[in-house]
Parts: structure tokens; C-alpha cells; sequence
């Protein structure tokens, strides 16, 4: 079933999975848990809780598997992680004291 879904933690395609994901569903590329906050439609950094559904029960571990029955998959679930101070300060020890950059 095509769906557009990305595993929440290293972005791999989850297009061979079928929806509803299940509670024990996990990426086949990094192994992570899929049926979690961090994967849901509803997590929100910026909100009490990080969940937007005001009825759903708090869980306090927001990347482990969990059995919210308001949980629904996030296409756009991955955030590429910023790497941009540390490629500078690889490029600035390369750059003292030589090698690749």
C-alpha cells in the first residue's frame, strides 16, 4: 500500500507497509519502534505533553512503542538532525591540524 510514510528517526521508506501500522511494527533500516508519538500526526514539541489530541493519555516515552488509540502515521515524521556546527568544527580541526575535511 502506498502511503508516503518515513520512519521517524532515520527517514527510511516504510511504502512496503501496511496501514494501520501495528503496535510492533519497527523500520526494516534502523529497527525503531513505528507505532509512537514521535511517528504521530498529533506530536507536537510545542504544546503540553507534545501531543495535540487533548483526550489521549500522556506517554511518557515518546520514541517506544505505546497503545494510544488515537495514533496516526506522520508522513512528514523525520527531521534530519542539524549538522551543520559540527561538519564546521570537523572542518576547522582538519584544517589545524590537517587530514580530510
Amino acid at each position: 500500500m502506498a502511503h508516503n510514510l518515513v520512519c521517524w528517526k532515520c527517514g527510511a521508506d516504510l511504502a512496503a507497509l501496511t496501514l494501520p501500522l501495528l503496535r510492533r511494527d519497527e523500520c526494516a533500516h534502523c529497527r525503531a519502534e513505528l507505532h509512537v508519538c514521535r511517528m504521530c500526526v498529533d506530536y507536537d514539541e510545542h504544546v503540553a505533553k507534545k501531543c495535540r489530541e487533548p483526550i489521549a493519555e500522556e506517554v511518557s516515552d515518546k520514541t517506544g512503542a505505546n497503545f494510544c488509540d488515537y495514533f496516526a502515521p506522520r508522513p512528514a515524521a523525520y527531521v534530519a538532525p542539524e549538522t551543520s556546527a559540527a561538519e564546521r568544527a570537523r572542518a576547522e580541526l582538519a584544517r589545524l591540524f590537517g587530514g580530510k575535511s
